[in-house]
């Protein structure tokens, strides 16, 4: 279970008893949120409570008693009453069992979500105890830990079996060990450690897994729905073997690690194909290493299903139509332009079209294009892959990127040529797009001939549907985002309180928000005049263009998203 759910429920209850102040509770908060220690550590740290008192609020929680489990005799007959998997899972011990029902000892907040899970994989009724973290896990290990495959088990295993490797792994005393490097990652307590990281994020539905190494710690976090979270933190020593277990696995050079390198991971997990783009950098306290998850099983890559308004879709899906011309999909990072383009590409991908893309690198596998990685390092650019595309006769072609004058060039001499062109940038609005390719030094009538749309996105957080909570926006926030209360009315707005759904964040899931300016004769007009971003803007939205934050307000009223997302991203 994760921290945030004890600082709902805990922490909670604390202050109802008494026993924590708001401003106590709100210290701890800020703690947590700091340095992602758990919240029961930081009361301890605090000297408010001890672990035994806060297990008796834990056990009061749960209307159970706290037991000594070590002093308590467990029959192999009521270990094997549950699986291995199952006590794993949600670090339980039997203590107690017979046909119809189970106790268990559990050092957590159970919520009412997983006590019903519990009931329905175990088929019986299920009663609790509450017992200490470090017995339960050192039950774990002594009845279950021949077949580890939980975190804290696998920390257990990876210690003992790496017990004496300590100075092996020490950062700066590996140069010309690679001999012992390979051993390290290929232990079986590193394998199964890494693997089960690997398939937790997927399991968590993580867009990116961050390994780093501090001075005494060595940090495990997911990214998911664009924020980060962080998992129990394996020790540091075994940054080193759990760090050449993932470059083994990358096919990168193990020994290398003054040199960013990066490597790509196939693996299947759960059943499902997923790949895993990996980047290396060396850090002062060794090399940090970030998986980005590329699950197609997750990704949509269908035009109708990526969330667009109906007008945007309509003439999005028109203009992709078009024989010639560049389209520009427009964001930051992360803001899910690839997957726009592909669900343009898959669209378009018929058998009488030539379909090419040039990307840095490619992130998602399509039947029937032709797909080239661009390497910087042994001298394929995007330009020279560019000009060896229109040698192989295509008909619709994708830039991952236009980064300068030389690929902003290309593509146009392409669209000129007769050729649909889709290309990226990195701008904050859909107008900014026309700016930068005229500060890139391409002519402004270059752009006006050639330009035929540019579809600005971002994604926010869409609320949790298990624990959405309807609110009356105060005046406050209707002035933040520019409306008039007579325009909303009685119109409720949405937010999520926090459930075991969402792992207590009040989001699951994302989704896009769009603004499309399409470029008619008024707005080539002033591109040929090089008006600045703003008088662009203006005329696109006197044309009838909606932005990015009218766009969100849309997702606000039909309760999709928060306030707070909106105005995060417009």
């Amino acid at each position: 279970m994760s921290d945030l759910q004890y600082k709902d429920l805990l922490l909670q209850h604390l202050v109802e008893e008494g026993v924590l102040t708001q401003t106590q509770a709100a210290d701890v908060v800020d703690e947590h949120e700091r340095t992602g220690k758990m919240v029961r550590d930081i009361i301890v740290d605090m000297s408010i409570l001890s672990r035994d008192e806060i297990l008796e609020h834990v056990a009061s929680l749960l209307g159970c008693e706290v037991i000594n489990l070590m002093a308590t005799d467990i029959p192999q007959r009521v270990v094997k009453s549950i699986p291995a998997s199952v006590a794993r899972m949600y670090n339980v011990i039997p203590v107690e069992a017979d046909e119809q029902s189970v106790v268990l000892a559990s050092s957590e907040l159970l919520s009412p979500e997983v006590v019903d899970e519990l009931t329905f994989v175990l088929t019986r009724d299920i009663s609790f105890v509450v017992a200490r973290e470090e017995d339960i896990n050192s039950y774990l290990a002594k009845f279950y830990g021949d077949e580890s495959d939980s975190v804290t088990d696998m920390l257990s295993a990876l210690e003992s079996e790496l017990e004496g490797t300590e100075t092996l792994v020490e950062f700066g005393e590996q140069e010309g060990k690679v001999e012992e490097l390979e051993h390290a990652a290929n232990l079986t307590p590193v394998v199964r450690f890494v693997n089960l990281v690997l398939y937790q994020a997927v399991r968590d539905r993580a867009s990116d897994i961050h390994f780093e190494p501090f001075e005494t710690e060595f940090k495990i976090r997911y990214r998911v729905d664009g924020a980060l979270y962080e998992m129990a933190p394996p020790p540091k020593h075994l940054a080193l073997p759990v760090t050449s277990r993932l470059k083994v696995l990358s096919g990168l050079n193990i020994a290398e690690r003054r040199l960013p390198q990066d490597g790509r991971i196939q693996l299947n997990i759960g059943g499902r194909a997923i790949d895993f783009r990996v980047s290396t950098l060396p850090t002062q306290f060794g090399e940090s290493v970030v998986l980005r998850v590329l699950d197609r099983s997750v990704v949509s890559l269908d035009l109708e299903n990526i969330g667009m308004p109906e007008d945007i879709y309509n003439d999005f899906s028109a203009d992709i139509k078009k024989p010639n011309g560049i389209i520009i999909v427009t964001g930051p990072t992360g803001s899910g332009k690839t997957t726009t383009l592909y669900s343009a590409l898959r669209r378009l991908n018929i058998v009488d079209s030539k379909l090419m893309t040039a990307e840095e690198p490619v992130e998602y596998d399509v039947e029937g294009l032709i797909q080239v990685p661009v390497d910087e390092a042994i001298g394929v650019t995007f330009v020279r892959v560019l000009r060896a595309f229109l040698r192989q006769d295509p008909d619709i072609i994708m830039v991952g990127e236009i980064r300068d004058m030389e690929t902003a060039e290309i593509a146009i001499q392409a669209s000129l040529t007769g050729h649909l062109v889709f290309s990226t940038l990195h701008t904050n609005d859909a107008a900014g797009a026309v700016t930068r390719l005229i500060d890139m030094g391409v002519e402004p009538f270059l752009i006006s001939s050639t330009l035929e749309a540019v579809l600005g996105q971002r994604l926010v957080r869409t609320i949790c549907s298990t624990c959405k909570t309807p609110y009356q926006p105060d005046a406050d926030i209707l002035d933040q985002l520019g409306l008039k209360p007579e325009i909303i009315r009685d119109t409720p707005f949405y937010f999520g309180e926090g459930c075991s759904h969402c792992s207590q964040t009040g989001y699951r899931g994302r989704r896009g928000i769009y603004e499309y300016l399409r470029v008619s004769d008024p707005v080539r007009g002033l591109i040929n005049q090089r008006k600045p971003t703003i008088v662009i803007r203006d005329k696109a939205i006197e044309l009838g263009m909606r932005t990015l934050r009218e766009d969100g307000i849309r997702c606000i009223l039909d309760g999709s998203t928060t306030v707070e997302e909106v105005l995060k991203y417009t």
